[in-house]
Parts: structure tokens; sequence; C-alpha cells
């Protein structure tokens, strides 16, 4: 150590000084990229996996409620054309529907081009419960996690 401070008395006052800033930087650098971006990482990958458990929390309470309606048998019966009732459904549910064609008088053939598979598996119960069932569905995935579904849906006997 005492070779170390000799070495340092004998630089002149400016290399002194670029040595201490050098080295105030350099801590500087290895406490941000040792201890505040891997926190910083971690807390914001936290973030992410509460917000993602938050909205499969949301979307399985309302496969539960959409479940136990239909065991009460308490699923309704449809006051609008199935096209309207499909549309007006998947409004509310945020979902930008490709196509919605008809497919008889009770039946209707949807296209969703994306859609989280949660998300859609609830709008389905949802709709279930309201009276429509689920004829066929053929899903695709997409390469953002997300699937496209092709579907075709019919009123409940009445």
């Amino acid at each position: 150590m005492t070779a170390l401070r000799a070495w340092f008395d004998g630089r002149s006052l400016r290399e002194r000084r670029l040595l201490i800033a050098m080295l105030a930087l350099a801590a500087l650098t290895l406490a941000w990229a040792g201890v505040i971006r891997p926190v910083d990482d971690r807390l914001a990958s936290a973030r992410t996996r509460h917000a993602d458990a938050v909205i499969r929390l949301g979307e399985t309470r309302a496969l539960v409620d959409a479940a136990r309606l239909i065991q009460r048998g308490g699923a309704g019966r449809l006051i609008a054309p199935i096209a309207d009732e499909v549309r007006a459904r998947a409004a509310e549910a945020g979902f930008t529907l490709l196509s919605v064609d008809l497919d008889g008088p009770d039946r209707v053939r949807v296209a969703v081009q994306s859609a989280r598979p949660g998300a859609l598996a609830g709008w389905l119960a949802r709709l279930e419960a309201r009276g429509l069932l689920v004829d066929s569905a053929a899903f695709t995935p997409n390469p953002d996690r997300t699937v496209g579904a092709t579907l075709t849906l019919r009123s409940r006997a009445q």
C-alpha cells in the first residue's frame, strides 16, 4: 500500500485529479452494472409477472362465473339476431372480428385475427352463458404468443 501511495504522490496534480476522476467513474459504472441494473431488471420482471397474474386471475374468475351460470341452467336466451349479438359481445370484450358470416338462421361463422388464448377462452365462456354455443373452433398460433381463430357459433336450442 505504501508503494501505491508513493506512486500516486509521484504524479503531477493534474494526473492525480484524472486518476481520482477515473476511479470515481469506474466505481459508478460498477455500481450501476452490478447493483442498479440487475435490481431494475428484476423489478420490471416482477411487474410483468404480476400484471400477467392479475389478467389470468380475472380471466379465471370470469370462466368460473360463466361455468357456474351454465351449471345452474341460467344461460340467457338471445334477444338480438345472432350476428348482432356476437358483434356486440366481441366489441365489449375488445376483440376485432375479421368477419361475421351467417351460416344459417341460428349459426354464424366468426374469424378473429389475433387474441390472447385466455381472453378468447373467457369470451367464449361468456358467450355460452348468454346462450351461444361453440359448434366448431380452429385455432392457429401467431408468432406474438396470440392465436387466430375461426369459430362456428350457434344459438342454444329454444
